[in-house]
């Protein structure tokens, strides 16, 4: 007798739905402070690939200005090292420069 077939469980996406779903949407902090939270928690631990999503999503939401986006780097490279606090800088300021030009349509600012 053979065995029936047994579908895969995508455990990303059910950890993905329950974290959208629920976690992000709940009431008791504002989005916006759950992303400073979240952007803390990424650049002690030096994730940078997924804060390189996060810092994009701040800011194209509008729950973080370039200036307050600058004003975490200089709060957490106090907090998180120098090193870490460099990479950050560098991450927010490609972010903001690649905004600005997809803003503007793609020209230069010399141009």
């Amino acid at each position: 007798m053979t065995e029936p077939a047994v579908e895969a469980v995508d455990s990303f996406g059910i950890t993905a739905e329950r974290l959208f779903a629920e976690v992000w949407s709940r009431d008791v902090l504002p989005v916006r402070e759950r992303r400073l939270l979240l952007l803390g928690l990424l650049v002690g631990q030096g994730l940078n690939r997924q804060l390189d999503v996060q810092l994009d999503a701040a800011l194209r939401t509008g729950e973080l200005t370039e200036v307050e986006l600058r004003e975490v780097v200089v709060f957490l490279a106090h907090y998180a090292g120098w090193s870490r606090g460099a990479e950050l800088n560098a991450q927010v300021e490609e972010l903001i420069e690649r905004v600005r030009m997809e803003r503007s349509g793609g020209q230069d600012r010399a141009g």
